[in-house]
């Protein structure tokens, strides 16, 4: 018999300053820093999000290491390495709900059939809590963007350098240029 307590989004508030923690299976993951290939990518597409964010006033870019709370029975939140949200700002707490776009950009340990399930999985749990696109991003070995939509989760179209990557039907009229994040 486990005596094991539920982690609750109260816990991950108490995760330390900077630390990337999302809340699955009741349990605190905590995530580690990532590296500066990857970590570059994912800011660079948040710059461009704010951009778009500025345009269109149609929600709120959001760069790494935010949280959004969730109601799946397994998972209860998300921090993706970029978004944009559509939802309500409330001050200091998680966005409620998931962003309408979430990139995922992997780091080093994100290679491998173990990663792969955990990346689809992910995926999937992200489409279950409205999620409209995602990105897999992948900087480090085949340098593209496999874009996910939940309309047809189970066929990514292929971004790769040189061409312009976007997030049709979240975010319409967004592009940036796969050359911009992928060295």
């Amino acid at each position: 018999m486990s005596s094991r307590t539920e982690a609750t989004l109260e816990d991950l508030y108490g995760v330390p300053e900077n630390g990337k923690a999302e809340l699955v299976d009741g349990e605190i993951f905590e995530m580690p820093p990532t590296g500066g290939v990857s970590g570059r990518a994912g800011g660079k597409i948040y710059l461009s999000l704010d951009g778009y964010e500025q345009r269109t006033r149609s929600g709120y870019a959001f760069p790494d290491n935010v949280g959004f709370a969730v109601n799946l029975p397994h998972r209860k939140s998300f921090s993706p390495d970029a978004a944009f949200y559509k939802g309500e700002l409330k001050g200091g707490e998680f966005l409620e709900g998931a962003p309408v776009f979430a990139v995922e950009v992997r780091s080093k340990n994100d290679y491998g059939e173990r990663a792969e399930l955990a990346i689809a999985k992910k995926r999937k749990d992200y489409f279950a809590c409205g999620t409209l696109v995602v990105w897999d991003v992948d900087v480090l070995r085949e340098k593209v963007v496999r874009g996910y939509r939940a309309d047809d989760p189970d066929k990514p179209i292929i971004y790769r350098k040189g061409e312009m990557a976007d997030a049709e039907p979240a975010l319409p009229g967004w592009q940036i240029p796969v050359d911009s994040f992928i060295p």
